[in-house]
């Protein structure tokens, strides 16, 4: 059976209190320092990078905050499936829906950098046959289609 939808990425407590909530059933703990470079993230309009979050995070503490602790973080978020890495663009966006796992597909905008995460089970699905037919073992498949945005058309 194939599933095909489109996430929105909610907003505010509930998106946050949804990524504690799968944090904390991974085993991890929800910082403070967490929860800031989560709700960092959660703030962008379009993918971020580390040193992105960092420049919020270091503006809303009011004290300077390391990239490479950020990407220590991202990483744990990206294993816990809080965060996905657009790796066309070397960022990261929130998972709208952190306990929902699928592969996922980018369609990312090259004019405004506007990025939807859709999930088509049936695309990805058959992108890991393709791979195993040829003999490789796929882990994740990384979907990103670039181009322009409705907006931006």
């Amino acid at each position: 059976m194939s599933y095909s939808h489109e996430h929105h990425q909610p907003e505010g407590a509930a998106l946050a209190g949804a990524a504690r909530d799968v944090l904390e059933q991974s085993g991890e703990q929800w910082t403070d320092m967490r929860a800031c470079i989560f709700d960092a993230l959660a703030g962008f309009d379009r993918p971020a990078s580390a040193y992105d979050i960092a420049d919020a995070v270091s503006r809303a503490r009011g004290r300077r905050v390391a990239a490479n602790s950020v990407y220590r973080i991202l990483d744990l978020f990206v294993g816990a499936n809080l965060a996905r890495r657009v790796e066309t663009a070397n960022a990261y966006v929130v998972n709208a829906h952190p306990g929902c796992v699928h592969d996922c597909i980018f369609l990312v905008c090259d004019k405004c950098g506007q990025t939807i995460h859709v999930d088509d089970d049936r695309v990805a699905g058959d992108v890991r046959k393709a791979a195993r037919r040829s003999g490789f073992m796929p882990e994740r498949p990384v979907i990103e289609v670039r181009g322009r945005c409705a907006g931006c058309a």
